[in-house]
């Protein structure tokens, strides 16, 4: 067999492989990963994929036609929503499950433990990186529980507007990875007048400075030379204090996952996508917490999660979001179907629709607990949502700023991620691209289409391997190095 159907009510296929005129009824050829036509479909009359809409036949497409781009339409969805009707909590675990973390002063749990050096504006991060670039290896070797210092600088913080959505967003960013139960201690580092001021976060949030939360401006100290030695001393006085913690046995319940995924193809809604769903359920069923974000990339699937929002206000609130969306996008004369990028068309994905039906199976099958802005503080246990851009390094800071201690990362086409202060899993949809990027890929969820491996077994095989990772055990990504320039908070609104 070289197609899959993935809903009896499908009206296209998946090429497993590559199709000849005459492969399964194809008549012209077909790329492995794409769409072929099972039914004649009129022009204007709908195409099903997942049991659920994907567009619209831009023109007569014949039986064995190949469906992509060139003859499928988008249109904006106009859904009638359904709230609550589809509530299935996690089967009751039968083990509790626990792995060896970072107990916190505030209770919560880190995966890892950092120094953090984060930057308030643009123009304190030469002096971040240089300080954080002193702590070598060999000067970090007397200190093995501390993972390593780690500079968080981005490229905005002033030229912005004191106030409203973009502002508070950075602030919550900041915020975020200051508290992130993967960070023992926090140097912030400023220019001294912008629009950003350290002095506005520490009394906005509460922050208390001490040992391991110091500040410090450019301007104030004087000049770049003595900002960064006086940085490197103050992390030399954190250094012993943040070694001084050691790993302990920590419930299962204590780990968030971001759940996240980006260079996707036409299988990730089939393996690794639905893999880490219930990898996710098994999470939540111990009382830990997935966080699904990438807004536009749900934009038609929204309705599945408003059916299991446990309330009519968490669903309103997804909704909301989702009106957010198309007014954001229109006002910038945009459109919601300017994703799928051109590597995930290449891969087989046509609209946005059909990307966001595998997209949403990240999120696995248990309620939805909760929706949150971008980077803020998540509360409830279990499945929730959090608002951001399908654009990965910024969605994962905003995760990772709302309190992931894992990424979970799935990527078809491949992808060399990972995403400090938080450790990155990457899990490939295919078993082509699992041989190919072997240095880079985790786990092969390939296996399934391959191997004849089930969804729960590679789900399973990714729980299992968040409890070594969150107990110490590298991702490939942390083993190359990567995660120093991930760090991408969403500028909202206009640069002044």
């Amino acid at each position: 067999m070289k197609i899959v159907r993935l809903a009896e009510a499908d009206n296209v296929v998946t090429a497993i492989s590559p199709l000849a005129v005459g492969d399964e009824g194809a008549i012209q050829l077909i790329p492995r990963g794409h769409k072929m036509a099972t039914e004649a479909i009129a022009k204007g009359s709908p195409v099903r994929k997942y049991a659920q809409l994907i567009g619209y036949a831009a023109e007569d497409i014949a039986p064995g036609a190949h469906v992509h781009t060139h003859n499928l339409d988008f249109r904006n969805v106009e859904a009638e929503y359904e709230f609550s009707t589809n509530l299935r909590p996690a089967a009751p675990a039968r083990t509790r499950d626990s792995f060896m973390g970072f107990r916190r002063p505030t209770g919560r749990v880190g995966t890892r433990n950092y120094i953090a050096v984060i930057t308030s504006v643009n123009c304190s991060a030469t002096a971040a990186r240089m300080i954080s670039a002193h702590f070598t290896p060999e000067r970090l070797a007397p200190y093995p529980n501390v993972d390593g210092v780690a500079a968080f600088v981005h490229g905005t913080g002033c030229g912005m507007a004191g106030s409203g959505d973009g502002f508070e967003a950075l602030q919550r960013v900041m915020w975020g990875y200051a508290r992130n139960p993967n960070v023992g201690g926090v140097l912030m580092a400023g220019l001294g007048c912008e629009m950003n001021q350290i002095d506005w976060l520490i009394e906005a949030f509460g922050l208390t400075p001490g040992p391991l939360f110091q500040t410090m401006n450019i301007q104030d100290v004087g000049g770049l030379r003595r900002t960064v030695e006086l940085g490197v001393r103050k992390i030399e006085a954190m250094l012993p204090l943040v070694n001084a913690s050691e790993r302990e046995e920590c419930p299962a319940s204590e780990l968030m996952v971001a759940l996240q995924c980006g260079g996707s193809d036409a299988w990730s809604g089939i393996t690794a996508n639905p893999a880490l769903g219930h990898a996710c359920d098994l999470l939540v069923a111990q009382g830990g917490t997935g966080v699904l974000a990438e807004t536009p990339e749900i934009y038609g699937a929204e309705h599945l999660l408003t059916a299991r929002a446990v309330s009519r206000e968490v669903g309103d609130k997804l909704i909301g979001l989702i009106r957010w969306w198309e007014d954001y996008t229109a006002r910038n004369r945009g459109s919601m179907d300017n994703n799928p990028s051109p590597g995930n068309k290449k891969g087989g994905l046509t609209t946005i629709l059909e990307k966001s039906l595998g997209a949403a199976a990240k999120g696995g099958t248990t309620p939805l607990t909760g929706v949150y802005k971008y980077a803020e503080p998540v509360t409830a246990r279990g499945f929730v949502f959090m608002d951001s851009p399908g654009y990965d390094p910024a969605s994962v800071t905003g995760q990772i700023a709302s309190g992931c201690n894992l990424v979970a990362f799935t990527t078809g086409r491949g992808s060399a991620f990972g995403a400090k202060p938080s450790p990155s899993l990457k899990i490939a949809t295919n078993t082509e691209m699992y041989e190919r990027l072997t240095e880079d890929m985790d786990i092969n969820a390939g296996r399934i289409l391959t191997h004849g491996a089930s969804v729960e077994e590679v789900g399973r095989e990714i729980y299992q391997t968040w409890l070594r990772v969150a107990s110490g055990e590298k991702t490939k990504s942390e083993a190359q190095g990567l995660g120093d320039y991930e760090f991408v908070p969403w500028q909202i609104g206009a640069v002044m």
